[in-house]
């Protein structure tokens, strides 16, 4: 199971300023979550720019030099921990999408080719690697190219797994459009991996902070007081960045 950060701010900053002090305890969880790392920003021009590595956060030099010198005002970061058979590759790390998108899971469901006449032969020829997670995305895809708003898309694809996959364990995931940023979350409490890391394993939280960022982040360090918020199960936080304004959409 993989860890998710993103976050939004009112004025663009360095990556690093952008988590600030979120950023040294999120990484050190590639201690574990040490398969892959993928960064993804959104660039001045409008477009979203992303960089993804096999290789455990803290051994990544380029990520440490993406963090200082990457400006933005809204950002993704993912740590992979990889399935059980599924290959360690830059194919497989996340984010995945393009410059229109970028789209990160935590999570798993099975079978990985439940999704496939929802992605449509077009789309799923795309694909670069094996896992679930990228089918995810490209239901997601499918959906947006087909005119719904990031929103609705989140929502309705988790929909279609929920209903047709055999299992899954987690579905949460961050998606960073040109417009802004969109976590979802929702978990099978029957899982397997719950009664190995416990219920909260699977929560987003979220929060404001006085200098002007908000962030929303899986759980696995310690998100003390109540300026944390947890976001309801089988909903979409939308976040603006610039403006700062936080919108929780039900399903």
């Amino acid at each position: 199971m993989c860890r998710l950060i993103g976050a939004v701010s009112r004025q663009p900053a360095a990556v690093r300023d952008l988590y600030a002090d979120d950023l040294a305890p999120f990484l050190d969880l590639a201690e574990e979550h040490g398969d892959g790392w993928g960064l993804a920003v959104r660039v001045p021009n409008g477009t979203v720019q992303a960089v993804k590595e096999p290789e455990r956060a803290h051994d990544g030099l380029r990520l440490r030099s993406l963090l200082d010198t990457s400006t933005t005002d809204a950002a993704l970061l993912h740590l992979r921990m990889a399935s059980p058979g599924l290959p360690v590759s830059a194919a497989n790390t996340h984010p995945f999408g393009d410059r229109e998108m970028a789209f990160a899971h935590n999570g798993d469901f099975a079978p990985v080719g439940v999704l496939d006449t929802v992605i449509g032969p077009d789309l799923l020829a795309t694909a670069d690697g094996e896992t679930d997670s990228e089918r995810f995305y490209l239901a997601v895809r499918r959906r947006t190219d087909d005119g719904l708003d990031p929103v609705k898309a989140l929502i309705q694809a988790a929909d279609d797994i929920r209903s047709s996959a055999d299992r899954f364990a987690s579905l949460n995931c961050l998606l960073l459009t040109a417009a802004g940023l969109y976590a979802y979350t929702e978990h099978d409490p029957r899982s397997e991996v719950i009664s190995r890391r416990g219920e909260g394993y699977f929560g987003l939280h979220y929060r404001t902070t006085p200098d002007g960022r908000a962030v929303v982040a899986s759980t696995g360090w310690a998100q003390p007081g109540p300026e944390w918020s947890a976001l309801p199960e089988r909903h979409v936080l939308e976040m603006t960045p610039g403006t700062l304004n936080l919108t929780v959409h039900g399903s």
